[in-house]
């Protein structure tokens, strides 16, 4: 079994696969930083609670945004399950054409969600959300090209920055409001955060689809665990939030085929 790690600035997503069957998900803070032995007793408690026996994960995928991270869960796994994780990093086999001025840039999570989102969606142009700490929009085309992205606040990213900054205004719950106008202050911020987020996005997603895709609509394909609030605002064709575990399966798959090629031609 593969068990797939998505190291955020907030959390890492993880998702175990049997095959190209996704079989459970779970989540963990990545605000505090943790040891390789720490993340070795999670990682199994954790697998056993969601009714996956340690033993049989035979490999892990790991993309991150959060270098610090990545040392610790390398060592993790060495230790714990007895093999060397796979690194989604510059350098691996991935089929995309990065258009960055500087293709070193684009973060792994990004290169994830476009992966993902050509697999499941192969022979279309598209344009990604994801909702995390940040909230991001990708454009990449059929033809497998990563054209560029938009990284904006995201929605708890701009709550804590309210809070911070100002005096009296509190940090609120993020839900969808009852109505656009607030009448207390906890509405108030809960509506501006909300609509300002879906405004923003859905502008943006126009924005990116008219400039780049004019000839062919694109689909619009959401992720992140926030996004789930923005199901039912006709924000997203699909909403994925698994993409980058996807995407990272799939880059696991090309590299293991890479690597058996080199080998064979030997």
């Amino acid at each position: 079994m593969l068990l797939t790690l998505d190291v955020g600035n907030s959390q890492i997503f993880c998702g175990v696969y049997d095959g190209e069957e996704l079989k459970t998900t779970f989540r963990r803070t990545s605000s505090v930083r943790a040891s390789s032995d720490e993340f070795g007793a999670f990682f199994r408690a954790t697998l056993r609670e969601n009714g996956v026996d340690p033993g049989e994960i035979d490999t892990a995928g790991i993309c991150s945004v959060v270098p610090d991270a990545v040392r610790s869960l390398q060592n993790c796994f060495r230790k714990y399950f007895g093999f060397e994780p796979f690194l989604l990093q510059p350098g691996v086999k991935t089929g995309l054409k990065i258009r960055y001025r500087n293709p070193l840039e684009v973060g792994a999570d990004k290169i994830a969600n476009a992966i993902g989102a050509l697999s499941r969606f192969p022979g279309r142009n598209l344009v990604i959300v994801d909702f995390g700490t940040a909230t991001t929009l990708c454009a990449v085309s059929k033809d497998r090209e990563y054209l560029g992205g938009i990284i904006t606040p995201g929605v708890n990213m701009s709550m804590a920055a309210l809070e911070a900054r100002t005096a009296r205004l509190p940090a609120v719950e993020i839900v969808r409001p009852a109505a656009i106008l607030g009448r207390s202050i906890v509405e108030s911020i809960q509506s501006g955060l909300y609509y300002g987020t879906l405004a923003s996005v859905r502008f943006l997603a126009a924005a990116v689809a008219k400039e780049h895709f004019a000839a062919e609509r694109p689909l619009t394909v959401g992720t992140g665990g926030i996004g789930r609030l923005f199901k039912d605002e006709d924000l997203f064709d699909e909403f994925v939030p698994e993409l980058p575990l996807l995407g990272l399966r799939r880059a696991l798959e090309l590299s293991q085929s890479d690597a058996k090629r080199v080998a064979d031609s030997r």
